[in-house]
């Protein structure tokens, strides 16, 4: 029997989407973004539809030609401009009642106290409805030179941050303060119990802190762990610290790979494998008829080019595919100084580097794949039976635990998922059972329980109960 599938909604704060063009087709609204009417859409679209949550992808960075950015990004919208999608969640947490929302925050960019205290006010303000996605960064190259850093952090070293840049912030949201601290007593004028707030000191070798958590506890805590990425390094991390993993949808066998490699290191470090929830992007063509789908389809796929697919891999990767020969493979990159190549987006590099008996493809084979995908995963076509059809096939090749929605007409592809995809799988048995006034940790792990699993290891930090 197939597992029920959970869903999200993969968007950003800005113009467009994937790294692919779209927005402007007549049948897109996000060239709307800026207008909060158009978000608040979105979400009743997701919620009335079952979805699980709302993803926003953010990033500080853009995609760059050598030492400055793509016209073509500029342009054409591919991953340039957009707000901080951090700030609309709370508005959009007022017009739903059961919706996750799932905001991306990279660690390195501030101090993770002030993430801790950034995520415990959206967490109380959605009544627990909060997912942080961890990344160790995007387009490091226009970051390192916004933030004035002489040189971009290695790879290997930002993951190395990133797990204590976790700790602590679990660390003050787990062990600030106990669950009873709070007395608020208009009678004896006492607002807190001394002994229920709690130091925390920490010395790393990439950070310090120490002091005490000003944010009282929130219905979760600590927001539900997404992570982004399928490079050795980040399989590691997902599997030691992500509750939910969006991993690079490339062929079915190879996204079963990733993901059998994720449960493995999982159980490793002692969690369970299949409490881990893992996802993948989706793009969908779907409608009443088979040839209006396929329409819509070749419509989207009509608007892109070898300079809009070159664009967004630049900006994951540092390496610009239009300067390089188009009959050699991506090993050509390497052959001297790659520059940033191989310290940025290394899951979208290795993916075409070959191996395992495959050939690498060639640059021009590269383009070819990219062209009309960009960081998009998988993608299926077909009315609403065909495309549940091949969604139940993909998990059942795969174990995936489900699917983050990549939207190329956006709203309009929501609401048909919603309205022709949902009530098969819902028929089928293949979504979870609704629930109202849940936590999303809850609707997640499909149990009670607003607070880290018992085999997460970051409960390990949560202080034995106080006596009053």
């Amino acid at each position: 029997m197939t597992k029920q599938m959970h869903f999200g909604a993969f968007e950003v704060y800005g113009p467009q989407v994937g790294g692919t063009l779209s927005w402007p087709h007549e049948l897109s609204d996000q060239i709307n973004f800026a207008d909060t009417e158009h978000w608040i859409e979105v979400a009743r679209i997701l919620e009335e539809g079952g979805f699980d949550f709302l993803f926003f992808a953010d990033g500080y960075g853009y995609p760059m030609i050598g030492e400055d950015i793509s016209d073509v990004a500029v342009e054409r919208g591919i991953n340039f401009s957009g707000y901080d999608p951090a700030m609309i969640i709370p508005v959009l947490a007022q017009h739903t009642t059961s919706l996750g929302f799932v905001v991306t925050a990279s660690t390195g960019m501030d101090h993770p106290v002030q993430l801790a205290r950034r995520f415990a006010t959206l967490d109380q303000l959605t009544g627990g409805r909060i997912g942080w996605n961890i990344v160790t960064g995007a387009s490091q190259n226009a970051v390192a030179k916004l933030l004035g850093h002489t040189e971009m952090l290695p790879h290997d070293t930002r993951y190395a941050m990133a797990s204590e840049y976790v700790e602590i912030a679990a660390k003050y949201l787990e062990q600030g303060w106990d669950d009873d601290a709070v007395r608020a007593d208009r009678r004896t004028g006492q607002y807190l119990r001394r002994e229920g707030i709690h130091r925390v000191d920490y010395a790393g070798e990439h950070y310090r802190s120490s002091g005490y958590f000003t944010a009282p506890p929130t219905p979760q805590r600590t927001p539900v762990l997404f992570q982004a990425g399928t490079s050795p390094k980040g399989r590691a991390f997902a599997a030691a610290h992500a509750e939910c993993v969006f991993v690079q949808a490339t062929t079915p066998a190879h996204t079963a790979a990733n993901i059998a490699d994720i449960r493995a290191q999982a159980v490793q470090a002692g969690r369970d494998p299949q409490g881990l929830k893992i996802m993948a992007g989706l793009t969908v063509f779907v409608a009443a008829d088979e040839s209006t789908a396929v329409q819509l389809q070749e419509e989207f796929l009509a608007m892109q080019t070898d300079e809009i697919a070159a664009t967004l891999y630049a900006g994951n990767t540092g390496i610009d595919l239009l300067a390089l020969d188009p009959e050699r493979t991506l090993h050509q990159v390497f052959d001297g100084d790659a520059g940033p190549a191989g310290q940025m987006g290394i899951s979208n590099i290795e993916r075409f580097l070959g191996g395992d008996g495959a050939p690498a493809p060639t640059v021009r084979e590269i383009l070819d794949d990219l062209r009309g995908r960009g960081t998009r995963g998988f993608t299926v076509v077909g009315t609403g039976e065909q495309v549940a059809d091949q969604l139940q096939a993909l998990v059942e090749q795969t174990d995936l635990d489900g699917f983050l929605l990549e939207p190329v007409y956006d709203p309009r592809d929501l609401r048909a998922f919603s309205e022709l995809v949902m009530p098969v799988l819902r028929q089928r048995g293949l979504l979870p059972v609704k629930h109202q006034n849940v936590t999303l940790r809850e609707r997640i792990r499909e149990q009670p329980g607003a607070r880290l699993g018992a085999d997460h290891p970051i409960p390990e930090v949560r202080p034995a109960p106080q006596g009053v």
